[in-house]
């Protein structure tokens, strides 16, 4: 029979009516069973943020099953979700979960709440609503790409409520909202019409009554109050005339009404209490006779897993929503939804993915669809910033410059070079320019304007780079002739192993997974590298991998450049097979003499699968039994004796090489066909965004920060990047957070007692590590959340990009502060770093540059030294092109010559300051126009301006049409296209195939004056003609002549 939900109806009707005062012993999400079931207004409040999560993410399960309305979780301040969730206080819904910490902010009142209600084709002055805005707390900036910013472009008003999943568009004609839309951040383009749009706050308010306030008359549940009590004192005293009701898991003789709602330990089902998936479909098939049972999966994918193991003991369980299990006649059923634990009540058993698989899935609290990109293919050129000219070199960015030339006038990129000399590139050459892209400390040699050195160091480095690949392509068609072993494919217990995988896989995990198996069932020796940032999922990606390895009876190395990483891996590892019959063990310093050898005899042996270690797995007394797979971790960091060992392996085995580094998709795309590459680059989906605080050095804060962190059993770091003084911030560190255990590391301290004090942390032995910079990298700690870093403004980007990636591993939200000192002392450039820095909830430009300043390390550190000096010499975008270039080359691939016609028209075609005033965005704009590669994208390109600027002026419908005729021009190797007095010149490179005989044949059918000249090519007398005449002669002819 279905579960008695009678029994949870007579509870939560008892607590409404006043007559219990608390329950206790209500197991696993049977509270949010219960919360589900409470009819009426109802604040549920819990010690901690996660804490509200879980329950949050179980209501939302039993709510959507039971067919009632879903709470509505309240994040702390500062959350960008929250003032989007308050907003749903004054909305109608009546069921809020929050923590005691968001509960207690100051909020909106309800009638005082800021709201703008917006209607197409309705009365509006554009002016009132931009005030309107900016009083909400919205700021203005160039581009809008995160909740909280508004952009103003002419009669266009862009503008991104935090209660909105996309932002959304006005445009004005006068004093009416001509159009009303919806928007995409990454493209900037409309996603659809709107009828009407309501717009909150951007900002909460510094004063205010609280959620409690507000929920006065609601039923008001503390959860666990003891917990409650234990971090909150004064909250008994606040809410005296309040009358809260308790609910606890705990069974409390004499205090409250017991449910005797049981956990589901004892029953044989608990992954902890059994030896393998086997053993619990077996206690289920025995059980259900006795129980209704319940098994709840959060994806369908796994549901489908679970289904599959059943169906092989020949039980079939039915897969159903959550309304339909739990009024299913018979059991096992699955369900689909997130539930954090099981219960037992009465007779039915409730089983979560935690109780079968052993491990807790991620809650969320409400996931935002999409991060903003902005256009990640166009890059801001910034006042100062170093360009690459495709003819005449690297020189300084100046700026951009209106000038006139005979009859019109036109914009131009203004470049200065070594000694001082100006080069103006007109707009729409702009694709002959790109960013010098390198890491940040690096300032490149500016080259001589009309000097020999630019050209004479292409040559050179396009030779040396063609030799790389030469080497590269070599290596490849060795393997690919080579023979190796073919793993099998793989089997219902791969895919059992698949299933104890809590999370749901990315997109990019899966490809990376899939590749990477299909490899490794092939003849020929896999030789891999494994790219994505760190926490991003490579880990479970090599176990699988090392799964597959075992199955066949081969061992599986780990080789990884740390003791913490071995360590960290073996736990990782033996955590993650724990329900299988593998040997996992590692070797490294941490373990004696004695212990080191009777790892390396077992190892011989073949007594163990899997071995993760240190540069000690390549000595000399290191012999496998059988070895088909090598994971080496971070190539880069090991010497040249281990590289030349791993190098002497490589023939043997198959070999995934990973890297923490991202790289490029550009270089990854560039080394496709001569280097095996798995690239991942989509973070977890319900990984909690770490908050970013900029502050100035205060006592308070530190303090603040450090003990909310310590309250929560948690970890943190303080960075100090200062070896001479960091023991005397460490002993201030031990004055303000009394009770705190305190390490010191840096890099001048000896290796074995750097290793002992890292392992100590990890072992959570101690709580606060005082460091220096030298935890960037290679640490993977999910109980350390918060991360304070002294004098921010002496790191770069990249560093304070890394160095936030040390927190917010977990589902725990993380916090990280950047301290500074007082304006006085900090630089312009150091202030607009940092302003970056805390821009959150999705990565912004000064991120995007972090990112593209790591991936540019990740290139060095996969191509070499060597390599990374030519990067340095040109250019990180001239050196994949010049790569890509010669990989096709040395592939026998057809490479047409390059073409760059020149257009001089003599007429004015630009993008006028009154249509797009914000130079970076007129920059932009003009990049996309010139690197347009044929009409389609122009057309594009023009509903683009339309629908983000409103309609383009004349000189700008001028300028695309310039860029329809280059395109034209490209396709048959016309270098120059010029007006002279109404005489048209067009010429030809020598490898074009038009014939003379083609341009007579169609300039006689459009009767066209035509003389051919010396130069190669031909002149059109076009003379009176105005310009939207010689434009429709020219692209008529040029399409002709294409063939």
């Amino acid at each position: 029979m279905p579960i008695d939900l009678s029994f949870f109806e007579k509870a939560a009707r008892a607590v409404e009516h006043g007559k219990i005062r608390s329950y206790t012993s209500l197991s696993g999400s049977s509270k949010a069973l219960f919360f589900s079931m409470v009819k009426g207004p109802c604040l549920l409040l819990c010690s901690a943020e996660a804490a509200a999560g879980e329950l949050y993410s179980d209501a939302v399960f039993w709510s959507k099953a039971l067919g009632s309305d879903e709470p509505v979780l309240i994040p702390p301040e500062g959350d960008p979700l929250r003032l989007a969730n308050l907003r749903r206080l004054y909305s109608g819904k009546i069921a809020f979960i929050a923590s005691v910490e968001a509960a207690l902010s100051p909020i909106w009142p309800g009638d005082k709440f800021p709201l703008l209600k917006v209607m197409n084709r309705s009365a509006a002055d554009r002016d009132s609503v931009i005030s309107t805005l900016e009083s909400y707390g919205y700021l203005q900036v160039p581009l809008v790409s995160g909740p909280g910013e508004m952009s103003i472009r002419g009669g266009i008003l862009d503008v991104f409520p935090p209660e909105q999943e996309l932002p959304v568009r006005m445009e004005f004609f006068g004093d009416e909202i001509e159009s009303l839309r919806v928007f995409d951040t990454d493209t900037q383009r409309t996603v659809k019409k709107l009828e009407d749009v309501s717009i909150g706050p951007a900002v909460e308010p510094d004063q205010g009554p609280n959620l409690i306030d507000v929920l006065d008359r609601s039923t008001l549940i503390l959860n666990e109050p003891d917990d409650i009590k234990r971090q909150f004192p004064d909250l008994s005293a606040m809410l005296q005339d309040k009358e809260p009701f308790y609910i606890t898991s705990l069974p409390l003789k004499g205090e409250g009404f017991d449910l005797n709602i049981r956990s589901t330990a004892g029953f044989g089902l608990l992954q902890e209490e059994r030896r393998s998936l086997e053993d619990f479909i077996k206690r289920v098939g025995e059980l259900w006779k006795l129980y209704f049972i319940l098994m709840v999966c959060s994806s369908e994918g796994q549901a489908k897993r679970l289904k599959e193991l059943f169906s092989e003991a020949e039980l079939e369980v039915p897969v159903l929503s959550g309304a339909a299990a739990v009024s299913h006649p018979r059991s096992p059923v699955i369900a689909i939804g997130k539930a954090g634990r099981g219960f037992v009540c009465q007779n039915s058993i409730v089983l979560a993915e935690r109780d079968i698989f052993g491990k807790k899935p991620v809650f969320k609290s409400i996931k935002r669809s999409r991060v903003s990109r902005l256009i990640s293919s166009i890059e801001d050129f910034n006042e100062g910033d170093y360009l690459v000219h495709m003819e005449h070199g690297i020189g300084k960015f100046i700026g951009l410059k209106k000038q006139a030339i005979e009859d019109h006038e036109g914009d131009f990129i203004v470049m200065e070079y070594l000694g001082g000399d100006r080069l103006y590139v007109p707009l729409e050459r702009i694709d002959h320019v790109q960013k010098y892209h390198a890491p940040e400390s690096v300032r490149p040699k500016m080259d001589k304007l009309g000097g020999k050195t630019w050209q004479r160091t292409r040559r050179k480095i396009r030779q040396k780079i063609k030799d790389m690949a030469r080497k590269l392509l070599a290596i490849y068609a060795r393997r690919t002739t080579a023979k190796g072993h073919a793993f099998s494919k793989d089997t219902e217990l791969h895919r059992e192993f698949d299933g104890f995988f809590l999370y749901e896989e990315t997109p990019d995990q899966l490809t990376a997974i899939n590749e990477i198996k299909r490899s490794m069932e092939s003849l020929t020796p896999m030789d891999t590298l494994l790219c994505g940032d760190v926490g991003y999922g490579k880990t479970e990606v090599i176990m699988r991998a090392c799964f597959k390895a075992v199955y066949d009876s081969k061992q599986a190395a780990v080789l990884v450049p740390t003791t913490i990483l071995a360590e960290q891996h073996f736990d990782t590892f033996t955590s993650r097979f724990s329900a299988f019959p593998v040997k996992i063990d590692f070797i490294s310093r941490f373990k004696n003499r004695a212990e080191q050898k009777q790892t390396l005899r077992a190892l011989a042996n073949g007594d163990i699968d899997i071995i993760i270690g240190t540069h000690r797995l390549l000595a000399k007394d290191v012999g496998f039994y059988d070895l088909g797979l090598l994971v080496i971790d971070e190539e880069h960091r090991f010497g040249v004796t281990h590289k030349e060992k791993i190098k002497s392996l490589r023939s043997a085995v198959d070999i995934i090489t990973l890297s923490a580094t991202p790289i490029p998709r550009t270089l990854h795309m560039a080394l496709s066909g001569i280097r095996a590459m798995s690239v991942i680059e989509t973070p977890p989906e319900d990984r909690l965004a770490v908050r970013s605080f900029v502050a100035r050095f205060d006592p308070g804060i530190i303090e603040q920060a450090l003990q909310k962190e310590l309250d929560r059993d948690g970890q943190a770091f303080f960075v100090h990047n200062r070896v001479q003084d960091i023991y005397s911030v460490a002993n201030y560190i031990r004055e303000l957070v009394p009770g705190a255990r305190v390490a010191v590391a840096h890099g001048q301290m000896r290796e074995k007692e750097l290793e002992q004090i890292m392992r100590s942390f990890f072992r959570k032995e101690t709580n606060i590590l005082v460091s220096t910079a030298i935890i960037g990298s290679g640490l993977d700690i999910p109980s350390a959340n918060t991360i304070i870093i002294d004098r921010a403004d002496k790191f770069g980007l990249a560093d304070l990009y890394q160095l936030r990636g040390r927190v917010g591993r977990s589902n725990v939200r993380a916090y990280s502060y950047f301290l500074i000192p007082g304006d006085d002392v900090i630089t312009a450039q150091a202030r607009k770093k940092l302003q970056a820095i805390q821009e959150l909830g999705y990565l912004g430009a000064g991120f995007r540059l972090a990112l593209r300043d790591l991936e540019i390390r990740g290139a060095g550190n996969l191509l070499g030294a060597e390599q990374s000096g030519h990067i340095l010499a040109i250019g990180f975008d001239l050196y994949v092109e010049t790569l890509e270039q010669a990989v096709a080359e040395l592939k026998g691939e057809k490479i047409p010559p390059r073409v760059e016609p020149v257009l001089e028209l003599r007429t004015t075609a630009i993008i006028p300051e009154a249509y797009i005033e914000n130079p970076d965005l007129r920059l932009s704009i003009y990049r996309k126009i010139a690197l347009a590669k044929d009409s389609r994208d122009l057309k594009e390109l023009v509903e683009e301006l339309g629908d983000r600027f409103g309609t383009p002026p004349e000189e700008t419908r001028r300028l695309l049409q310039i860029m329809e005729l280059k395109v034209l021009a490209k396709k048959l190797a016309i270098t120059r296209i010029q007006n002279s007095r109404g005489r048209i010149k067009i010429l030809f490179m020598p490898e074009a195939s038009v014939t003379p005989q083609e341009i007579l044949k169609i300039s006689r059918k459009r009767k066209l004056p035509v003389k051919f000249i010396p130069q190669g090519g031909f002149e059109i007398d076009l003379a009176g003609e105005k310009w939207p005449g010689i434009f429709r002669v020219l692209k008529n002819l040029l399409i002709e002549l294409v063939p």
